[in-house]
């Protein structure tokens, strides 16, 4: 009777899986097919049916919020109270390992865990203490390099430089660090892993008696394992326990953090007598917004092979709209938002999905202008974001040197030498002579109270301020946060943080020079200088508009925070060329897969309602560029596109309104203007207002559509 509630509410697929008695189980989980549902099945059924007790469970997750909720949907599916079982992620089950078995790890009883923050320091502190120069050996670089050494299991002692100074002195510091974290009892993330799994490979007893207790190992997510930790499955797996492992090599997004979508083709090699079933039959999207999504992946090549599909509607044509620029896209939104919203939809329900953070700030703005609350899910509001702030504080120092938040925010950002010590004496200095942070660094300076070290730093940051401000001095307001910017050695900086995060903060960068070059200051700002009504705007900015995590809020996120979660109406926004696919990804076929698969993710987040944008005009990096859309729009099936226009959700070929209608002294057939395509000729008229569209066939542009209140066109 129990078994038969265990599996009445599966499908034929998923009962399969649960039921399977091949020792080595692959389960291909399409989005939205269902995996936990059958992790936690696989599970009380094998405790159901004697396969298994409690104790011989363990169940691999990557969240210890995903861990948790599979231990309660198990214990409530078997209707009782369960202990014994090891469910958790790979960091939090090394981390139970090695507190039972410290001695034979090698490790201090009361061994302490470092987070980032604090393994960044004691990298920091292994540089210095080799006396290299951190400006040419940045603490974040070495520790980058550490960490992809331990995902690969490699230690010192098995690396070679092979001659190469540049890589012989990180491995030096990786030893140093190394040395020091063992001497004071100290592991990072990394060790955790690593030394379990050394602990196992090196004791055969200890690694016996977990092979005997285990004898169901099952993973979630496999798609996203590293190679280390797929060792680690196989070494505690050995020849006797079952192995069950759930994942969708369509949904590997993560390889920039080590993981490998590789290991499900290992899988099948080291495992060839293993039961592959797939789970195809999705709960979640609608028979269009699968078509679309099964069409677009199929261009990746080397996939195990699934096609989706529902039993549910077809559901609506998904939604095109060609914006003029990206402030038409984001409006454009906005506008489907509150019309969503006017018909019943919670604003919850909406989710702007965007390639690159820097894409939130326009959002944003149009977010807020319209009075629509929003949550960034998964990162910072634009302004709050760290490189941001020490962009503004380096500004707000050039322009105000008695500044003091601005003064300590980056007196050391980028590093430059200056010290705890050094700070506390001129903090010091400042309280009891009552002066700005900058007047008691130049009395300290003048009176020959620094270290000479000291001294020479902190003299090279002043001099770089007051350089930055004679520079500045004149300038139009994007080219002051241009030079700010570069003057500051911040992009220089964040070139050297290996992996998407410095990339995705140089880019951040840039969108602040964009958003000075569109700033235009409100009516109650208009009587001051225009750089304080842009940094007002900016901290005003920094506090207003976000809701909380429960609150009824437009949901904002990267694509790749969006994995794992679903809505029912998403908005997929900047479909171009060199934005998405990302520029660094399109000559690299792996890297540009990887993308495509990053897309299919964001499709297969919608339940219902699927809008796909991409500008004509995009401003970059305090500039105008005119992308191509995103090839990937091309690996749509054009059927099932409906391409929207303002005028109404009509194919744009198809619909013309008069010239009096538009509002801009604009006629078919007139000769105008635009200052970068040129003189063109005005073909079509659509729409009214503020969303009067115009198509015009330029002699060097070719055939354009352009909103009408931001093209600027002039008749020639």
């Amino acid at each position: 009777m129990q078994a038969n509630r265990i599996l009445d509410r599966l499908n034929r697929a998923q009962q399969t899986a649960v039921t399977t008695a091949t020792p080595q189980s692959l389960v291909l989980a399409g989005a939205g097919s269902g995996k936990t549902r059958v992790l936690v099945h696989r599970i009380a059924w094998c405790l159901e049916q004697g396969l298994a007790a409690p104790s011989g469970v363990l169940a691999v997750t990557f969240t210890n919020k995903a861990a948790a909720e599979m231990r309660g949907r198990i214990e409530d599916l078997l209707g009782r109270p369960l202990g014994g079982m090891w469910v958790g992620t790979f960091h939090g089950l090394c981390h139970r390992l090695l507190r039972s078995h410290w001695r034979e790890a090698g490790l201090p009883e009361q061994f302490q865990i470092m987070d980032n923050e604090d393994q960044q320091k004691a990298v920091r502190r292994a540089i210095r203490g080799l006396n290299l120069d951190e400006a040419h050996w940045p603490a974040k670089e070495a520790q980058w390099f550490i960490n992809a050494r331990k995902d690969e299991g490699k230690r010192p002692a098995a690396l070679r430089d092979e001659g190469d100074l540049g890589l012989k002195t990180m491995i030096d510091i990786y030893r140093a660090y190394e040395e020091a974290s063992q001497r004071a009892g100290l592991v990072d993330f990394g060790e955790l892993l690593l030394r379990s799994y050394e602990l196992w490979r090196d004791n055969a007893g200890l690694l016996r008696h977990y092979r005997e207790r285990f004898f169901q190992v099952l993973v979630d997510e496999f798609q996203d394992t590293n190679a280390l930790q797929y060792a680690w499955l196989r070494l505690i797996v050995g020849e006797q326990a079952n192995f069950f492992v759930v994942g969708d090599d369509d949904q590997s997004i993560y390889s920039w953090r080590g993981a490998q979508v590789e290991n499900m083709q290992r899988f099948r090699r080291d495992y060839p007598r293993h039961e592959l079933i797939r789970l195809e039959q999705n709960y979640r999207s609608t028979g269009t917004i699968l078509d679309a999504a099964n069409a677009l992946i199929a261009n990746n090549t080397g996939r195990l092979g699934k096609e989706l599909w529902t039993s549910g509607s077809r559901g609506e044509a998904i939604k095109l709209y060609a914006a003029y620029n990206d402030i038409d896209e984001a409006r454009f939104c906005v506008d489907r938002i509150r019309t969503l919203h006017a018909a019943g939809d919670r604003f919850a329900e909406c989710a702007m999905l965007y390639r690159v953070s820097a894409q939130s700030r326009v959002l944003e703005d149009a977010l807020r202008q319209a009075e629509v609350p929003y949550r960034v899910h998964g990162g910072f509001k634009f302004y709050e974001r760290a490189e941001i702030k020490d962009a503004l504080a380096y500004l707000r120092l050039a322009n105000h040197r008695g500044d003091d938040p601005a003064f300590e925010r980056v007196i050391n950002t980028p590093t430059r030498g200056v010290g705890n010590r050094t700070l506390d004496e001129i903090r010091n200095t400042a309280r009891l002579e009552r002066l700005s942070l900058w007047a008691a660094t130049e009395r300290l300076l003048a009176s020959r109270e620094f270290a000479a070290r000291a001294a020479t730093a902190v003299t090279g940051f002043m001099r770089l301020i007051d350089d930055l401000a004679a520079r500045i001095a004149g300038l139009g307001l994007d080219s002051v946060l241009e030079t700010v910017i570069e003057g500051s050695g911040l992009v220089a900086h964040f070139q050297k943080e290996k992996g998407d995060r410095g990339l995705d903060r140089i880019e951040n960068l840039s969108e602040l020079v964009t958003a000075a070059r569109d700033f235009e200051p409100d009516e109650n700002d208009v009587e001051m200088p225009l750089l304080a009504a842009f940094l007002g705007h900016a901290a005003l900015e920094a506090g207003a508009g976000q809701g909380g995590e429960f609150d009824d809020c437009v949901q904002l996120m990267t694509l790749h925070s969006a994995k794992g979660l679903e809505f029912q109406n998403v908005f997929l926004v900047g479909l171009e060329e060199g934005l998405f696919p990302h520029q660094r990804s399109s000559s690299d076929p792996s890297q540009l897969e990887e993308e495509r698969r990053l897309c299919y993710v964001g499709v297969t987040r919608a339940r219902h309602r699927l809008v796909l944008s991409y500008a004509e005009c995009r401003r970059l990096h305090g500039s105008d560029f005119y992308p191509q859309a995103s090839r990937f729009l091309r690996e749509f099936p054009s059927e099932l596109l409906e391409e929207v226009r303002l005028g109404g959700d009509i194919p744009s070929h198809s619909f013309a309104l008069p010239a009096e209608s538009s509002g801009y002294g604009l006629k078919l057939g007139q000769r105008v203007l635009h200052r970068t395509f040129g003189e063109g000729v005005v073909l079509h008229l659509e729409g009214r207002g503020a969303h009067t569209r115009v198509q015009v066939n330029f002699a060097g542009g070719g055939v354009k559509w352009l909103v009408a209140a931001y093209a600027g066109l002039e008749v020639a």
